[in-house]
């Protein structure tokens, strides 16, 4: 090593370090910089964890837990102390199986099968035992071993959905993370010792954990728990489906693949969706005073295929359904709210006429002839092309938007004459027994898919424009979503394997120089996971066609 001194830069302060002096010890050193904490470098536009050793002279950008890259990797390794602390706690001889089943408020929701009684003295052990992980400061230390070493490593660790999933990698070597006598697979980088982990909380919720974290725009305060029922039944319904499949895992889901079994899986994930979509259709015709189907849910979620199939529903059901889109309510281009950036904001409430909107649908209900306007996108105005709507006794409007489900579109409209549905892709797959597959994830994957397929635009441009996206979700559809009367999972357990042959071609577009390429680099890693599938045997209704094509929908 000798003694040749780096010079390090981090913004406009420049200071010497001996070669071979870990990040995690410089960033100390400019830690005032960040303001949160700092969990992973950018070193020369290179990501880097904090145990890594500087070489040479460099750049460095700090990566605190309010960035996204920091404050996955805060939970991710929020995760391993987790388990660690579970299987000493209760005995490895006792469990059987931990999982992390799927996100929940601002934490992981876990089960423990084994020998164990998950009450609040078994979590107030596990916290304690969390706490004093922490307070030691103990190192995550990574290895790489051969894919076929994980393999047997995993199998004696009794993690068996591992070992599945490495018998379809075509990776050679394999990175794996130790808490001390624990060791374990992980998706992504984790911090450099347990220090890092002081915020979190454990509440013991519907037979499992939950795993409160700090969220990313508050990233030392854990906030209180706040349950969405409705929504983790629908998880759990998802869950319950996979398991009936045999598939809850990416290895099984590449086993079934391997078997030929592909074309089966696809007709039963479609049938039992399409049975999901018949039975919502029976619940609006029971309640015989619906007029006004709302239907909101975030981006990629698949509303418009979803509306045409229920609207399909319910004309079996006897009613006689008309889609409207809450979009052609737009105000005009020119009276459109502006965001803090100066951008037109189209996904505020603002950005409808709601007067308009209310006065219109109020007119419907009553029984009276009204022009429909239709929102003219390229002139940015609404406009008027004598298309009429009157509500006959079996007549029902099906309207998406999404403030459908915020009560501050329709206030004028009585309660009884709405039905409200919350429609989300819900990934019931995981990676494996310990890494989950992010909702999110699967959303990014449609929506590069359909962005390019339908308007031309690249991956790098999804990827630059869903944190705005995202955070319009957050003020104006998360909300709500437990005011829905029923949520519907748009997830198809097959779908990744068929976007992955579509979305890898465009995500090895992206260069190394440029912002997105870390997050298409990341998803690439992600896609590899996954034996690909052609699309051919998709029914033409599928909601996963309006985002691979050929969907017989007009979406």
């Amino acid at each position: 090593m000798g003694n040749r001194m780096c010079r390090v830069t981090v913004g406009e302060e420049t200071k010497s370090y001996p070669e071979g002096t870990c990040y995690g010890e410089i960033v100390q050193d400019f830690s005032s910089l960040a303001g949160d904490p700092v969990v992973l470098v950018m070193a020369d536009g290179k990501l880097r964890e904090l145990h890594k050793k500087v070489h040479r002279d460099c750049r460095l950008r700090l990566i605190t837990t309010a960035d996204s890259i920091g404050h996955k990797t805060y939970k991710r390794s929020m995760n391993l102390l987790f388990l660690k602390a579970v299987y000493h706690v209760a005995g490895h001889e006792k469990i059987r199986k931990v999982v992390l089943r799927f996100a929940v408020d601002a934490g992981f929701y876990y089960t423990i099968d084994g020998d164990v009684t998950v009450d609040q003295a078994f979590l107030d052990q596990v916290d304690a035992y969390m706490r004093g992980l922490v307070d030691q400061k103990l190192p995550v230390m990574k290895r790489s071993i051969s894919t076929s070493d994980a393999i047997e490593l995993f199998h004696r660790h009794g993690m068996y959905d591992k070992e599945k999933l490495f018998r379809f990698r075509r990776v050679s070597r394999v990175n794996i993370y130790r808490l001390e006598d624990f060791e374990d697979y992980y998706y992504g980088y984790m911090v450099w010792h347990t220090g890092y982990l002081k915020y979190f909380r454990l509440y013991p919720y519907e037979n499992g954990v939950l795993l409160q974290m700090p969220r990313r725009k508050n990233p030392r305060v854990v906030p209180e728990f706040a349950p969405s029922p409705k929504i983790f039944q629908v998880q759990m319904q998802a869950e319950r489906w996979s398991e009936m499949m045999g598939i809850s895992v990416v290895g099984e889901l590449n086993e079934k693949i391997s078997q030929g079994e592909m074309k089966n899986l696809i007709l039963i994930s479609e049938a039992l969706q399409e049975g999901n979509i018949s039975s919502i259709a029976e619940q609006i015709k029971a309640r015989g005073d619906v007029k006004f189907v709302m239907i909101a849910g975030p981006s990629s979620s698949g509303k418009t295929t979803f509306s045409h199939r229920l609207s399909i529903q319910l004309a079996a059901h006897g009613l006689k359904p008309h889609p409207i889109a809450v979009d052609n309510y737009f105000v005009n281009r020119e009276d459109t709210p502006r965001d803090e950036n100066g951008n037109y904001n189209f996904e505020c409430l603002e950005a409808i006429d709601v007067e308009l909107f209310n006065h219109d649908m109020k007119a419907l209900l009553n029984g009276e002839r009204v022009e429909m306007p239709r929102f003219n996108f390229k002139l940015g105005k609404r406009e008027y092309k004598k298309d009429y709507l009157q509500l006959g006794k079996e007549d029902i409007l099906v309207i998406e938007g999404i403030h459908g489900l915020n009560d501050r579109l329709s206030y004028s409209l009585p309660r009884k004459s709405k039905f409200k549905i919350y429609i989300s892709a819900l990934t019931q797959l995981n990676v494996d027994e310990h890494n989950r597959i992010p909702t999110t994830d699967g959303r990014l994957i449609r929506r590069i898919v359909r962005d390019h397929q339908t308007r031309g635009t690249s991956a790098r441009e999804t990827i630059a424009m869903w944190p705005s996206v995202r955070r319009g979700e957050s003020e104006n559809i998360f909300p709500y979503q437990e005011e829905a009367d029923v949520m519907f999972n748009s997830a198809l357990l097959y779908e990744l394997s068929v976007l992955k042959l579509y979305a890898e071609p465009l995500l090895f577009q992206i260069e190394k120089d440029e912002p997105e390429y870390y997050e298409a680099k990341r998803l690439l890693k992600f896609l590899d996971y996954f034996v690909g599938v052609p699309s051919e045997d998709i029914p033409k209704n599928s909601i996963l066609r309006e985002f691979v094509g050929g969907s017989c929908f007009d979406v």
